[in-house]
């Protein structure tokens, strides 16, 4: 429930305090004087867009504040603590909405900034708001089917939920075997091109490091001869047939230090370091040997080299990438060509996907068209006793569930009927109700909604949902909007003083002007004001005799009908 709204800066109203208790509140007030502008100040607590052309001139920002009730064991309550929100310990919180005009506008929930979306999706919680498009919208085949699934319950939306995720994964079934189809020759063309590569790879058969290695190799046999040079040359400096060579001076160094080291102990580490430098000479000298009998053994060697890389040069340019780039290739070459192998396999898997994501779908839109049956047959006897108490005691309404295509939403068409009379011909409403009865029809259909899914003390507001009502017919409304609002809290903009009447709590905005400035005050009502008020919306003139009369007669009717 909603206990004070205020409003600052908001078009014509710079500021205003509107306390909201349990009951029926009616605001009413001459056209332009800011009626919408309170509606727009709560759509403001409640999430919606504004924009910065409903800041009053001259004001940096307009702002709407609430103190609102929040179940402490609701999901509204979760959510809030989740953003950091503490509710106080009352159970109230306080919400606050600024919309700027030359300043950042800020959404603040117990004294904690959030995001306008976690606003939004808590307060559709706590207030549901009706208006004349609500009305319109009724004339909607999906959005009388909307109102009949939010009729049958929370279990039932659960399974038209589950009737939404069905249909996806249907047609997300569905266009993978299409794809797949579709694509079935070029994915054949591809298969085939790959296997001729796979088989030229494997034909030539290149191994990881292969390239490298052979173009060292090629390089050595390419020069060969001052490879064998410089090698010969290497040999015999190391321990050649010469007079001078490394391992004959070392030898001669170290037999020199043996010698001297019999004298001296301290030369022994040194002589040893030569004896391994010698070691080591002689080891050198015999692998440049062997290095010169392979060189040598083996002349055709050069060929083989170059005939080996020119076929792997021949696989890189066929597949236009390196060496490391055919290798890979390969195996993904590998890996298509398997998956093409199980083509038959994999298209098989997807039908049975397909059919088996169908009858889903099918089982879930059973069981919401049962839902939806029942439940119409449930609303249809809830409004008709609503109209009857709304002066429209002839009138039949009746929810039709028809088969259609299947899709997101179920395999039913919706329909509300309404006849207006006796023998009249049950036509869709969008036909057969007046503005004024398709009014009446919404109150009904929003009350049986509120006894059947909403709990005592939630938030209804209505704009305007007498338009087109008069005479009897309008105190047939404001009636049953007084006996909803024994329940819940009933909020209602209305021009009908029959409405206005049956009020708990009567809110007027005013405007005024001094010539320079228009401002809009808003204030409730009590006694004679409030009889005046009701005058001026029988009669237009509060001061006449006749509509004073009538409003005295209007209020105590009132009084008495509840």
């Amino acid at each position: 429930m909603l206990h004070e709204l205020s409003i600052e800066n908001l078009g014509v109203i710079e500021s205003a305090r509107l306390e909201l208790g349990p009951g029926l509140t009616c605001v009413t007030g001459e056209t332009g004087a800011g009626k919408t502008m309170v509606l727009t100040g709560l759509g403001m607590i409640l999430g919606s867009r504004s924009t910065p052309a409903t800041v009053r001139t001259g004001a940096e920002a307009a702002v709407a504040e609430a103190v609102v009730d929040v179940a402490a064991d609701s999901p509204e309550a979760a959510q809030l603590d989740e953003a950091g929100v503490a509710l106080d310990d009352d159970g109230t919180v306080i919400v606050s909405r600024s919309v700027g005009a030359t300043v950042r506008s800020r959404t603040v929930i117990g004294g904690r900034s959030v995001p306008q979306s976690v606003l939004a999706e808590v307060s559709s919680a706590w207030v549901t708001v009706h208006g004349q498009a609500d009305q319109q919208r009724l004339r909607s085949g999906a959005h009388q089917r909307s109102l009949l699934d939010e009729y049958a319950g929370e279990k039932h939306l659960d399974a038209v939920r589950r009737v939404g995720e069905a249909y996806g994964a249907w047609r997300d079934a569905v266009h993978a075997l299409e794809a797949m189809v579709e694509g079935a020759d070029a994915a054949r063309a591809e298969a085939a091109r790959l296997r001729d590569d796979l088989d030229a790879i494997d034909e030539v058969g290149p191994q990881p490091g292969e390239d490298d290695t052979l173009a060292s190799e090629a390089a050595v046999l390419q020069n060969a001869e001052a490879v064998r040079e410089g090698v010969a040359g290497a040999r015999e400096a190391v321990d050649g047939e010469g007079e001078f060579s490394l391992v004959v001076a070392v030898e001669a160094a170290r037999r020199a230090l043996a010698e001297a080291s019999r004298h001296d102990p301290a030369l022994e580490e040194l002589e040893q370091r030569l004896a391994e430098i010698s070691y080591s000479a002689a080891d050198i000298a015999t692998e440049l040997g062997s290095y010169l009998d392979r060189l040598d053994a083996d002349p055709m060697r050069l060929d083989a080299v170059l005939e080996r890389r020119s076929a792997l040069a021949g696989l890189m340019r066929r597949l236009g990438t390196d060496f490391e780039g055919v290798l890979e290739h390969r195996e993904r070459a590998a890996a298509q060509i398997a998956a093409d192998e199980a083509w038959d396999e994999r298209l098989d898997e997807l039908r049975e996907g397909v059919a088996a994501a169908r009858a889903s779908l099918e089982r879930h839109a059973r069981e919401v068209t049962e839902g939806r049956r029942t439940a119409a047959a449930q609303l249809a006897a809830d409004v008709d006793a609503e109209l009857d108490g709304l002066a429209m005691r002839d009138a039949s309404f009746a929810v039709e569930v028809a088969p259609a295509e299947l899709g997101r939403h179920g395999a039913d068409e919706v329909t509300m009927t309404l006849a207006g009379h006796v023998g009249a011909p049950a036509l869709p409403v969008a036909q057969a109700a007046s503005g004024g009865e398709l009014s009446r029809v919404m109150l009904a259909i929003e009350v049986s909604l509120a006894r059947r899914s909403r709990a005592p003390g939630h938030t209804f507001v209505f704009d305007e949902v007498d338009a087109g009502v008069g005479g009897k017919a309008a105190q047939a409304v404001g009636r049953r909007l007084a006996e909803l609002a024994r329940t819940h809290q009933v909020l209602v903009v209305t021009h009908l003083a029959q409405v206005a009447a049956f009020a708990d709590t009567h809110i007027v905005v005013q405007k005024a002007s001094d010539g320079a400035v228009t401002r809009s005050q808003v204030r409730a009502v009590e006694g004679e004001d409030r009889v005046q008020e009701v005058a001026r919306l029988l009669s237009g003139h509060e001061d006449s005799v006749a509509a004073r009369a009538h409003a005295y007669e209007l209020l105590e009717a009132s009084t008495v009908a509840r």
